[in-house]
């Protein structure tokens, strides 16, 4: 231990006496870039047009192929999402071969082969790869496009979308980007139900026919095959493939506002808010000021930890886990775009944080530190992406398209390091537009959209629907006067079947069947006066889930294990749920409730009543104003609606119930509902 000891020592003395031979009062300067050594790569064109990109490399034996078309995007108009069906029909069948014959095929030589609206990839061990072109050239020069298969794809993207309506992450990047780039521009579309249903098969296969010329293509061949055996096998595969003329295309650029806009979406019920602050760029790759903003980016909000939107919101505030900004190249038009998720209370300050970082970055310039930090950073990153072959074939692959000079990715390195502070602030300035922004928030109207009204420049807010379709937003209508929570409510039993037929009932089970992901759940929900509750979940026999309250505690069993609970959230919601006709015990049970008016939708004006709970959670209750029926309850990001009301022994019930909790939807048929059968106290026992 002793001789330990005295080695520390020695150590800390040897490392003091070395820091007091450097002068820490003077930066060190900064050394060299480091030199790049690419990869080597090397191309060459076919007859028909096509260019070839090869970069071999022989440590594995593997081959791949990626096929690039370069294009102008297409506008698609009301059949938006036609272009993106043509590239996956590709491969749902050709002339020779079904779908599930290139399916087989490419399973059994393990490889992999997808293909898309801008061209295709595959790849499998070098063994295959006659195997592997000789699927990928059927698949490019023989696709059938089978009209079922598009019904097919259009039912599983519309499936898709059903999604989008609960899932305000989605929301806000398709409001965002159709505002951003306007809805003229092919960026700007957004497919919907409709755009989909306008889908004609005519349409994909003009797709195709317009655009996969050789001519307009890159083939990038990356692994183990040399030049000179790419040259031999793409001929033989490729080399019959029929050059024709691609149309091109020309757009209006978009252009930033003119003063801030606020743009909404509703998320029904949300706790939290997905803020955008975005508008467009233009930025083509390439252009001398791209290393400079992705350096300036960076320090705004980009990859590292350190940036300044995660250093404001998180660390600082404690607004959101994280936060980021990105400024892209592209062509024709890109965006700015800084993006969190925040608490509904914090939204408006969040903006306005989000705002003054972007011109802090105009208006201050940066440290030495935080540049040579971020500087760094993206060092480490580029140097890393050059450990893999299709890194380098990207790269050349840009250079082609891009008409980059051909040292561009050699120097890069070079560039990086030698942007400096004053660079920074003048590409912030150029570039950064708080003040000509699109302020894009989806959450919760009711809580969030006042807030947001002082950042318009026209003191409105503009409201969308999850697809970026502009909506009114629906003012709550004043009630009829003299009509309270309690009037609705009072009104809502009689159209039940009345108070004395309500109060009677003592117990009542509830049998119902609901479906996911193919199987079938059966759910079970008994309860008994004044406040028991079990409610079981089955599937093929197995029980997945039981609920009980049975007036003391809280019981949950699921495949994680059982709980109990005698106090804290779980207990206060079983509590509730437990409690027979609560409806008629609100008062009696410390909740207050409060008619805030008449809300028009898309079922009938409903009666929208807050109800407040001891715990200090609410909830919304919506009544149609003509039946007087309860049909949707709200309450933080899950709504359950109630329908197809029927009489039990004179007393109606919803037979249809469908819960939905952010993205999921659960809708349950009723089977059957049997009141006052005598349900025993013991039934409520877990074991």
């Amino acid at each position: 231990m002793r001789n330990i000891i005295t080695s520390l020592l020695l150590s800390l003395f040897t490392i003091l006496a070395v820091s007091a031979q450097v002068d820490r009062s003077q930066r060190p300067e900064p050394g060299p870039a480091p030199v790049i050594q690419l990869g080597e790569f090397e191309s060459f064109e076919l007859d028909n047009g096509m260019k070839v990109i090869v970069v071999e490399n022989r440590q594995v034996p593997v081959v791949s192929f990626q096929l690039t078309l370069d294009i102008d995007p297409v506008f698609e108009g009301d059949a938006k999402g036609y272009v993106s069906l043509a590239g996956s029909l590709m491969r749902e069948g050709t002339a020779n071969r079904s779908k599930q014959e290139i399916d087989e095929a490419i399973d059994f030589i393990g490889g992999s082969l997808s293909t898309f609206s801008t061209g295709m990839f595959a790849s499998s061990l070098t063994r295959h790869q006659e195997t592997l072109l000789e699927l990928m050239s059927d698949i490019l020069l023989n696709p059938t496009f089978p009209e079922e298969e598009m019904e097919r794809l259009i039912t599983q993207n519309k499936s898709g979308l059903a999604t989008v309506q609960n899932d305000a992450s989605a929301m806000a990047a398709n409001v965002s980007r159709a505002i951003a780039f306007g809805p003229e521009h092919p960026y700007g579309e957004v497919t919907t139900e409709e755009s989909l249903d306008n889908i004609s098969i005519d349409q994909v296969r003009q797709y195709y026919e317009d655009h996969f010329k050789p001519n307009a293509a890159y083939l990038v061949v990356v692994g183990d095959m040399n030049v000179d055996e790419a040259k031999e096998v793409v001929e033989q595969y490729f080399g019959g493939w029929e050059p024709g003329e691609v149309p091109t295309r020309t757009y209006p650029t978009p252009e930033p506002p003119e003063g801030k806009r606020v743009a909404f979406a509703n998320r029904r019920g949300a706790v939290q808010s997905v803020v955008m602050v975005t508008h467009p760029v233009v930025l083509p790759p390439g252009h001398e000021d791209a290393i400079k903003v992705s350096v300036m980016n960076s320090i705004l909000g980009g990859g590292a930890f350190s940036g300044r939107l995660m250093q404001n919101l998180r660390e600082d505030k404690g607004y959101t886990y994280g936060a980021s900004s990105n400024i892209g190249t592209d062509r024709l038009v890109s965006r700015f775009t800084a993006r969190t998720e925040v608490r509904n209370e914090v939204t408006d300050s969040t903006v306005t944080e989000i705002l003054y970082e972007m011109n802090r970055m105009i208006n201050e310039p940066v440290d030495d530190s935080s540049l040579e930090l971020t500087q760094n950073f993206m060092t480490g990153s580029f140097a890393r992406s050059l450990e893999s072959p299709r890194t380098i074939a990207n790269f050349a692959l840009n250079v082609e398209r891009h008409g980059l000079p051909h040292d561009y990715y050699v120097t890069y390195l070079e560039r990086l390091n030698a942007v400096t502070v004053e660079d920074v602030q003048e590409m912030a300035a150029k570039y950064l537009k708080p003040d000509q922004s699109i302020i894009v928030v989806a959450g919760n109207q009711d809580e969030v959209t006042d807030k947001l009204i002082p950042f318009s420049a026209t003191g409105e807010v503009e409201f969308y629907d999850a697809f970026a379709r502009p909506v009114e937003e629906i003012d709550l209508l004043p009630a009829p006067e003299g009509y309270t929570a309690e009037t609705v409510i009072g009104n809502h039993i009689e159209a039940l079947g009345g108070r004395t037929k309500v109060e009677s009932i003592n117990d009542m089970t509830q049998e119902m069947t609901a479906s996911t992901m193919g199987m079938e759940i059966q759910i079970k929900v008994y309860q008994k006066a004044p406040h028991f509750v079990l409610q079981k979940m089955e599937m093929g026999g197995m029980t997945l889930s039981q609920q009980l309250f049975d007036g003391d505690k809280a019981v949950v069993v699921s495949q994680m294990g059982r709980q109990e609970f005698t106090e804290g959230p779980e207990f206060e919601q079983l509590k509730m749920n437990a409690v027979m006709n609560i409806v008629m015990t609100y008062k009696e049970h410390g909740i207050e409730k409060e008619l805030l008016g008449i809300k028009p939708t898309s079922e009938g004006d409903t009666y929208k009543i807050k109800v407040t709970y001891p715990s200090g959670d609410q909830s919304y209750d919506y009544y149609n104003t003509e039946t007087l029926m309860k049909v949707k309850t709200v309450k933080d990001e899950s709504m359950t609606t109630y329908d197809d009301y029927r009489p039990v022994e004179g007393i109606m019930m919803p037979h249809r119930i469908t819960q939905e909790a952010g993205p999921q939807t659960l809708e349950m048929k009723v089977d059957a509902i049997t009141i006052n059968s005598g349900l025993e106290r013991e039934l409520f026992v877990i074991e």
